[in-house]
Parts: structure tokens; sequence; C-alpha cells
């Protein structure tokens, strides 16, 4: 099977250039929304049934969501549904997102600390993130993860920054077994 950001890549595509410039945060914030219910096993195995038309799928679906999707987001949401593509919905807002973050001269800043950052500590990082990444404005989202002892592990697109104490640990190691 095709791998799923390239069956993705086109749909994404697509919906970013029929979005409105207006239109972005909204269409973002509502892929978003749609991903996470694809996380679902249980509606993936429903998205799955044969049995089940892609009309009263995408009924389905929509009667899920917390808000009405957009006219132009329902239009595609139905195109995926009857194209059988709903699955690969959370690669397509991935995609859709990046595009966003790059047409606005951002990009997502995935921050794993060892303790909870915020605040001033987090404006500090940020601030030396940005002149890194060629003055970019970082979306972060912070996540905690105590095995990493102290520091921080930072992704922005492909490329990770890692100055975690556990990785430090685990160069140490392998310089002194060497």
């Amino acid at each position: 099977m095709a791998d799923i950001a390239t069956i993705a890549r086109p749909y994404a595509e697509a919906l970013f250039a029929s979005a409105k410039p207006a239109d972005l945060s909204a269409w973002a914030n509502q892929l978003e929304d749609l991903a996470a219910l694809f996380e679902n096993a249980e509606l993936i195995a429903l998205a799955n049934n044969p049995k089940l038309s892609s009309n009263e799928l995408f009924k389905f679906i929509e009667g899920l969501l917390q808000s009405k999707p957009d006219q132009g987001l329902a239009s595609f949401l139905n195109l995926l549904a009857n194209n059988h593509r709903l699955l690969v919905l959370p690669e397509i807002a991935k995609q859709f997102i990046a595009m966003k973050n790059q047409s606005e001269g951002a990009a997502e800043a995935i921050i794993t600390s060892a303790f909870p950052m915020e605040g001033g500590a987090l404006t500090e990082l940020l601030a030396s993130l940005k002149k890194r990444f060629g003055g970019k404005e970082l979306r972060p989202t912070v996540v905690v993860d105590p095995e990493l002892i102290g520091g921080v592990r930072v992704q922005v697109g492909d490329e990770v920054l890692d100055s975690s104490i556990k990785t430090r640990l685990v160069q140490m190691q392998i310089n002194l077994s060497a």
C-alpha cells in the first residue's frame, strides 16, 4: 500500500489551495478535531466497515463534531468518505497545518522537557529558538517526559535539538565504552 503521507499530500494541497486566508485557522482547528476522532480504534473499525455507506459514515462523523464544519470542509470530508480516505485524515491535518504555518512564516515546535515549562522559561527558550530557526514564529507544544532527567528536546519540522541529560549520559556511555 502507498505511504500515508503520499496519499494525504494531494488532499492537503487541494484543501489548502481552496481555503481562503481568513479560513485557514478555523479549518486547521476543525481538521485537528477530526484527526483526533480518527485516533479512536472503534471509529477506525467503523470507517473500515464495508456495510456502512460513505454517506452514512459522513453523517455519523459530522454528528460527532462539536460544531458543524464549514461548508467547504464538509464537502471535503464527504469527498474523503466517498473515496474511502477518511483514515488518512490525521496525516492530511498534519500536512495542512504545516502548509498553513509555512504560509504564515511560522512552525510548530514540540518541546519535550523533564519538568513542566511555562512563563519566563518558555519565553526565553522560544526567543533563543527563534534565532536558531531564522526568525520563524514558533508555536510551542510542551510535553513532559520525566525520563529526560533534565534539559529539553526540541523538534521543529524534521530538525531535532536534543540537550537533555538523558542523551548526554547515553553519549558519555558510548564515548567511555569505545
